[in-house]
């Protein structure tokens, strides 16, 4: 019995083969570090933590694609692939220039679709028109940073953005035809265990394909680290078992149809300013499936339409 709706038999399932995501830097930035919503970026931001190695700023698309081909390949010869713009906003330039990176990205041999991570608050209708017809002829998948569902969090964290802006470009985008995922920080400062668990079902009313759940780490350098060391008194950092607890309750009250692709992030440790958990993200996921059979827990149990 499977108790969650897994995003690696989903996938398969959409494409009809075995697909690996190649993480691209294509040197954008964001709102609200440039200034035109704000500066400094989000407070517990360092786009370091979620780059490999081949994923760097002065390589064009194409290198960084067959770079990480290269890597993958050698275990798995016909691997397909998604080339994924991951760090910052990766619709926050002008339309021509963003199209002519997707379009390198979908001329690399072997590279079957695109997922484009991003903020609610760079979508303009023209990108989505031409995301509309490009979704005819390649996977995609465009993945939102929501981060919380809670207007006073958003503004704590310099997110830049509020949660009514979050819900229309979902909604903008799932009308499209285009699956929508989103992306979500579970133990954000000022956030309560109630608070968190009822994020689940303002996330289930949300037209959304695939969501990530990840868990919060304060990355050396950061607004929120040093808010952290400053004063802690709205900050609960999770143990592992404490968070595979809380990720189950989370899960218990989605939308059973919702497709979940990760539960954790895993930050380098050099990078960490509280140490992390010392656990490799499948062994993280063994833990959340035997702890869920223990329980005998399973998505959407609890879930109930608001």
């Amino acid at each position: 019995m499977e108790r969650y709706n897994e995003f690696g038999a989903w996938l398969k399932s959409q494409v009809g083969c075995k697909v690996q995501k190649i993480s691209i830097n294509a040197g954008f930035t964001c709102p609200n570090r440039d200034g035109t919503v704000g500066v400094g970026g989000c407070t517990y931001c360092n786009n370091q933590t979620f780059n490999p190695s081949y994923c760097q700023t002065e390589k064009t698309v194409t290198q960084q694609l067959l770079e990480g081909k290269q890597f993958f390949s050698r275990k798995y010869p016909e691997m397909k692939y998604l080339a994924y713009f991951q760090a910052y906003t990766n619709t926050y330039g002008t339309l021509s220039h963003l199209i002519s990176l997707y379009e390198e990205a979908l001329a690399v041999d072997g590279v079957i679709g695109i997922v484009i991570g991003t903020r609610p608050d760079c979508m303009p209708d023209e990108l989505l028109d031409y995301l509309e017809e490009l979704n005819k002829r390649a996977f995609l998948i465009v993945e939102y940073g929501i981060e919380s569902t809670s207007d006073k969090v958003l503004k704590r964290i310099n997110r830049g953005h509020d949660h009514q802006t979050t819900l229309e470009a979902v909604r903008r985008t799932a009308s499209r035809g285009i699956i929508t995922g989103g992306h979500v920080i579970l133990g954000l400062p000022g956030t309560s265990r109630e608070e968190i668990l009822h994020e689940a079902a303002v996330l289930s009313e949300m037209p959304l394909t695939t969501l990530k759940l990840h868990q919060l780490q304060l990355i050396k350098g950061t607004k929120m680290a040093e808010e952290f060391f400053s004063d802690a008194s709205d900050f609960h950092l999770f143990s592992a078992d404490e968070y595979i607890d809380l990720v189950i309750d989370f899960v218990e009250r989605l939308r059973p149809d919702i497709v979940l692709e990760r539960f954790v992030s895993q930050s380098p440790a050099s990078l960490l300013a509280i140490p992390g958990w010392g656990l490799k993200n499948y062994e993280f996921v063994d833990r959340v499936r035997k702890r869920m059979e223990e329980r005998d827990a399973r998505q959407g149990r609890l879930w109930k339409v608001m």
